[in-house]
């Protein structure tokens, strides 16, 4: 008989104790609530003890569970309920941006205490963020006073960078726009923001995050035209904004023009339409002709696949431009049209290392073709062009700007003498034949002219060379006849 007790069966295994550390603490902001609140009206009004007491309750408090509820007590002296509002069975602090006074200083001074809070806990940055936004949502909630604290709060955040200007998009929404709470907030937000720095710096921020062109979209539908904001801003005493819209406005629009003027170019349209449609967007858009020629060259110089080569180059540019010379020519009707062209020729000559030799001929041939005149050519060579290139087409223009020079002193004398001679010099050629001369002095080349009359048949008097034709000249000639 076997006296050994039977061992019972054991559960194999381990088993783990659950660390203190480990164990998940309820969520209860109402606790964390109680507590900022104490140690806020115990601290009084002076923003400074405010600021001290929230760095070190950082290091006791769960900031990081509980952001959103420290920065709606901040913010408005409570955790607030869905809408905005303070829920009436919570306790509440006047020590908050609410219960302040509503002037700038006071809202400075606030700015302050959030941001010493948030430079000292890096990680409350995206819960303050995501805070705002959801104040901004909550504005309708709000009386006219609070929001006016809030925006002039959030525009000197926005200028000190604790905030980034992508809060703004609580801004658009539909409810808040079609009430007209978003164009007024946004006024008071932006004269803050500004006080601040400068519209330049502003304009930046927006530009980083694409809202430098949604400015608009803070109005209705019907109502998101560049009169009327600009009349809205500016009687708010916000020129400079409006201003700056107008600009954004008239930049979009250039570039439309461009991509649209680029497409009917690369489909052949006939000039006249081209023309047509580039008119009709200068008057609807009001954009100067100094502009439009700038915006005309660019899109005819974007058309072409150009040759690598330097001495192909100036031939197929010569080629090219001549065919676009009628469509450069309806936008150079003005004096300063002509020089903006000139000094974008000299600017695409420059950057396009290939075209550095064709300057002179680009210049010579939108003279004669009538697109580029002597006067604004003499004003570009004396005092108006740019430092690029400065000495390679200075250079390069110096024998024409002298022929042209030259050529406007005598012209008077010149057709006196035609007038004074008779007929020996008022003799018309005809078409067809060829003729040799010598080379006046004032003429810029330096090699023998064949010449023919130009169409229509004009007198000795003037002539154009045949070899480049390009030179004009209005001398006297003595010419004899080719057979």
């Amino acid at each position: 008989m076997n006296n050994q007790k039977q061992q019972k069966p054991t559960l194999s295994g381990q088993r783990f104790k659950t660390r203190k550390r480990d164990e998940k603490e309820r969520f209860d902001p109402t606790q964390f609530q109680d507590c900022i609140i104490q140690g806020l009206t115990e601290t009084g009004t002076d923003l400074e003890a405010v600021a001290k007491f929230l760095d070190a309750s950082g290091a006791k408090l769960d900031y990081r569970r509980y952001a959103e509820t420290l920065f709606d007590i901040l913010v408005a002296g409570g955790m607030l309920a869905p809408g905005g509002t303070l829920a009436d069975d919570m306790m509440r602090t006047d020590v908050c941006v609410f219960a302040a006074q509503e002037d700038l200083e006071t809202m400075q001074a606030f700015a302050q205490v959030f941001n010493k809070l948030i430079r000292r806990y890096k990680y409350l940055e995206k819960g303050f963020e995501d805070e705002v936004k959801k104040l901004l949502l909550f504005l309708k909630g709000f009386s006219e006073s609070e929001r006016n604290k809030l925006a002039m709060l959030t525009g000197v955040l926005l200028a000190n960078g604790t905030l980034n200007a992508s809060i703004l998009n609580s801004l658009y929404n539909e409810n808040l726009v079609k009430e007209g709470v978003s164009a007024a907030f946004a006024v008071k937000l932006f004269k803050s923001w500004i006080n601040e720095k400068d519209i330049n710096a502003v304009a930046a921020s927006l530009r980083k995050v694409s809202m430098d062109n949604r400015l608009m979209e803070l109005f209705p539908a019907n109502k998101q035209s560049i009169e009327h904001f600009t009349k809205y801003f500016t009687e708010a005493g916000l020129k400079e904004l409006s201003e700056y819209v107008r600009n954004q406005q008239t930049i979009g629009a250039r570039k439309e023009l461009q991509k649209e003027l680029q497409e009917q170019m690369s489909r052949g349209d006939p000039f006249k339409d081209i023309i047509l449609y580039v008119k009709e967007e200068m008057k609807k858009n009001n954009i100067p002709e100094p502009v439009v020629i700038g915006i005309v060259w660019s899109s005819v110089m974007s058309t072409v696949e150009w040759n690598k080569k330097e001495e192909l180059v100036a031939e197929q540019a010569i080629k090219h431009l001549k065919q676009y010379s009628p469509l450069l020519a309806a936008f150079t009707t003005q004096g300063q049209s002509e020089l903006t062209l000139l000094l974008k020729i000299q600017e695409y000559c420059y950057d396009n290392i290939h075209f550095m030799k064709a300057f002179q001929k680009i210049v010579v041939l939108f003279y004669k073709a009538e697109v580029l005149s002597e006067e604004p050519i003499l004003k570009w060579y004396k005092d108006a062009h740019v430092a690029k290139g400065k000495s390679v087409f200075l250079e390069q223009m110096k024998k024409f700007v002298e022929w042209l020079k030259n050529a406007e002193e005598e012209s008077e004398s010149e057709a006196e003498e035609v007038r004074s001679n008779g007929p020996q010099h008022g003799k018309q050629l005809k078409n067809g034949e060829n003729w040799i001369a010598d080379i006046p002095d004032s003429c810029w080349h330096s090699e023998p002219h064949q010449v023919q009359p130009s169409k229509p048949v004009i007198t000795l008097l003037h002539y154009f060379c045949v070899n480049c034709e390009i030179c004009f000249l209005s001398v006297p000639l003595k010419l004899n006849k080719i057979s």
